[in-house]
């Protein structure tokens, strides 16, 4: 798929690189950006997209389904924004751009994908931190929460049943809102100047929505002039800070038991 992506920008003009590295390898990586570098003489936007899918019910999943998932989205994210990073920061040029690949799943947590949800919450707290580090060298970060049918999205719990049956979602929904090509115009107007004021943000894009999430703020609080004791929070806690709450359902979207 890289070579015929590729092929396509080369046919309508462009110019492209195929690269098969291992982003989760530290070295290739490293030269992952560096052919970049090469190639181009300079990098200008860094967009991790690299994912996979390991669906279980955190009861059943084994430790190399949870090493697998957390080593490719965020070691892989860390690994090729480090490399870049170096370069931007010796340039100094400005108007860089870092996008990140995250999901709802690491917003909402969906149930049966521990692993995915727990990579990419960090995702989005990993793009805060390179959003404020990196602001002092013109580059801004920012998370995206895609929702498209791709070929990961196919061997995900939901559609096991098709690809027994030979079908793939990811096949059949061009010019539909699970085509994966709405999902590009969002990502490259946040790669234009006229997002040099967005960063450090998640932004949602699924079929013909595009949703900016709001951040992580503190909502509730009780305060007092000394350490509290268990008797008092046990009587004010319920009727303060955590007054109407209910516990999730256990039905958010986004994965399935196995």
């Amino acid at each position: 798929p890289a070579q015929e992506v590729v092929n396509q920008i080369r046919a309508e003009g462009g110019t492209a690189e195929a690269n098969y590295a291992d982003v989760a390898d530290h070295q290739q990586a490293e030269d992952l950006v560096r052919q970049a570098l090469t190639t181009y003489q300079g990098l200008d936007i860094l967009i991790n997209v690299a994912g996979i899918l390991r669906e279980r019910m955190i009861f059943n999943m084994t430790e190399e389904e949870w090493d697998a998932v957390i080593r490719v989205h965020l070691k892989g994210t860390y690994n090729t924004t480090h490399f870049a990073s170096i370069h931007w920061r010796t340039e100094r040029k400005g108007g860089y751009r870092l996008i990140n690949f995250s999901s709802t799943a690491g917003i909402n947590g969906s149930p049966g994908q521990p692993n995915y949800a727990a990579a990419k919450a960090g995702l989005i707290g990993f793009t805060k931190s390179c959003a404020n580090a990196l602001a002092r060298y013109g580059v801004t970060a920012n998370a995206i929460a895609p929702g498209a049918a791709t070929r990961m999205t196919d061997r995900g719990l939901r559609n096991r049943d098709n690809m027994r049956q030979g079908i793939a979602e990811s096949e059949n929904v061009e010019g539909s809102e699970r085509d994966p090509e709405n999902v590009a115009p969002g990502v490259v107007f946040l790669c234009t100047d006229a997002a040099e004021n967005i960063s450090g943000r998640t932004v949602g894009i699924s079929g013909y929505r595009i949703t900016l999430y709001s951040d992580m703020v503190p909502e509730r609080e009780i305060y007092g002039t000394q350490r509290w004791e268990m008797d008092d929070l046990v009587e004010r806690l319920p009727q303060t800070v955590f007054h109407g709450l209910v516990p999730p359902s256990g039905d958010r979207p986004g994965g399935g038991g196995a």
